[in-house]
């Protein structure tokens, strides 16, 4: 005959199985629901961080579109019809409190505010440093316009590739085309490029007398 101190250890042993059994019938569906909460939390974080990159690039594609406008009132008139809300409300309201033309001062004035109001997202700030380098051009020293651009082009901020082109525009100033071209046609190449943004390079590449890569010359 078996141990009778065995014999009770197995019985206990048979217990506990049954109850953890039981308890995991009675609440097992709490886990699936952890890891259901788990995997669509990740889900749900990257869908909202690729929608939010994807608003704030159509949104300053939007602003640089009106800025292209000819006279101050069509760029008012172009600025206005751009939907926003939240944040974008703001910064739109900071752009069109002045123009250049009008008054480059207030302008320059109104985009250091959203420069330096970190409760913006970055994808706002980074638009108003685009905007405040074009304001200022050249009566801001080359260097320091180099220098906010290499701010904010760097992988991950929504205006990276604007940002690369406007320091393509730079070497150029410089008077080095030659590594303006190679910039530039790197940058056509880039998968985050838009289509506008290849065609303007384009453009200035054929015009430094340089190749428009094939890939992207169709």
């Amino acid at each position: 005959m078996s141990n009778p101190d065995s014999f009770i250890e197995e019985v206990t042993e048979e217990v506990r199985r049954d109850r953890l059994f039981g308890l995991f019938r009675k609440y097992g569906w709490i886990g699936g629901v952890l890891v259901v909460a788990v995997v669509g939390g990740a889900a749900w974080t990257e869908w909202s961080k690729s929608r939010a990159e994807a608003r704030a690039e159509a949104f300053g594609d939007a602003i640089i579109d009106a800025l292209d406008q000819g006279t101050p009132e069509e760029r008012r008139a172009a600025l206005s019809a751009i939907p926003t809300d939240g944040e974008q409300a703001a910064l739109l309201q900071l752009i069109l409190a002045s123009d250049p033309d009008e008054d480059r001062a207030a302008t320059l004035a109104a985009l250091d505010v959203v420069v330096a109001n970190t409760t913006l997202s970055p994808g706002y700030r980074d638009l108003a440093v685009l905007r405040r380098v074009l304001v200022a051009g050249a009566d801001t020293p080359l260097a320091d316009r180099r220098t906010a651009l290499q701010s904010i082009a760097v992988p991950g901020r929504p205006y990276r590739a604007l940002a690369e082109e406007m320091l393509a525009y730079l070497l150029i100033e410089e008077g080095k085309n030659d590594e303006a071209i190679a910039a530039m046609t790197t940058l056509m190449q880039d998968q985050e490029a838009s289509g506008a943004l290849r065609a303007r390079l384009g453009q200035m590449v054929v015009a430094l007398g340089g190749t428009v890569p094939q890939s992207t010359s169709g």
